[in-house]
């Protein structure tokens, strides 16, 4: 049966309804101190702003090392009827606790597996007993213009885990790069079918041949990180969407907010956060394609991109 397997448990992909295909409740890396993502009530007040401007669900893409606080998601999915979709794998080492780096090398295949299947690792050690949150997909991270040798051990595991659960593969490209690198090894070279592979913030690296190149693969294309005005975020946007749904890509297209800040958040920070997503870029990619695509790439395509047909 395929499902979308939540940290309350797996549930038909129509359940989804309307979705932030790539966001962050909890996030804590060692290159942004005093950037963290820790309070479960900002993260519930965001929530609950989503659900009323008519968000269904959130994929969080915080992996391993990252602070997720998985049992905290399941409390948040509970009060605010929210579904959360949590993630394994690994970023950058940049971005991941140097204490998790030595736990989990020479691990990373078993991890991913274990916690797509058994449950979410408290304090992200292998050995340590599951979580009743399972994670929904693996989460791994390309470097700028190129794949370092930790990329590529990354991305080797969550293949591998691919292959023993059918999980999806959510790919973070620094500054929207490394893209075809990254379809050419976890397609090319390892044999994750191309529809299982989600690439990020391709937005911030406004190539749109490169981005055309890229889709015609069938992998899902992520548009996230909205009003980050340092990068071509808002004011490239409805021209790529419109473009690659021109050329035939409307059921690959995602968007997301991205939020890795407190100050991000639309509740307690001040920043666009979460309902952005819905109350201003939503009707906006609505006037520019119609409603038929705009419910593809809030609705359709995140509940395809999402659901799997587990294996174990």
């Amino acid at each position: 049966m395929t499902t979308v397997r939540t940290v309350l448990g797996d549930v038909d992909p129509a359940r989804l309804g309307t979705c932030d295909a790539h966001d962050h409740l909890f996030f804590r890396s060692p290159a942004l101190p005093g950037q963290e993502l820790t309070d479960p009530a900002a993260a519930a007040a965001e929530l609950r702003a989503f659900a009323a401007a008519g968000g269904g669900s959130v994929v969080q893409w915080s992996p391993v090392g990252t602070d997720r606080r998985a049992d905290a998601l399941i409390r948040l999915s509970r009060r605010t009827g929210v579904q959360v979709i949590a993630a394994t794998g690994l970023h950058q080492a940049a971005h991941t606790d140097p204490a998790v780096l030595d736990r989990v090398r020479g691990r990373l295949t078993e991890l991913f597996v274990a916690e797509l299947t058994e449950g979410i690792r408290a304090g992200d050690d292998p050995d340590a007993a599951p979580l009743p949150a399972r994670a929904g997909l693996i989460k791994v991270a390309g470097d700028f213009h190129a794949l370092s040798a930790h990329a590529r051990a990354s991305m080797t595991a969550a293949a591998e885990a691919h292959h023993a659960t059918g999980a999806p593969i959510a790919v973070h490209h620094e500054a929207g790069t490394a893209a075809p690198e990254v379809l050419d090894l976890l397609c090319g070279r390892l044999g994750v079918p191309a529809d299982r592979v989600v690439l990020g913030h391709l937005n911030r690296c406004p190539d749109l041949r490169m981005q055309r190149d890229v889709a015609a693969s069938g992998a899902y294309l992520a548009f996230d990180g909205p009003s980050r005005a340092q990068q071509a975020t808002d004011w490239r946007l409805l021209d790529t969407l419109t473009e690659l749904a021109a050329a035939g890509h409307a059921r690959q297209l995602l968007v997301g907010g991205d939020t890795t800040t407190a100050a991000a958040r639309a509740s307690t920070g001040g920043g666009p956060g979460m309902p952005f997503l819905l109350r201003v870029l939503r009707p906006r990619i609505e006037h520019a394609l119609g409603a038929a695509v705009t419910a593809d790439i809030f609705v359709a395509n995140p509940a395809r991109a999402y659901a799997v047909d587990w294996r174990r």
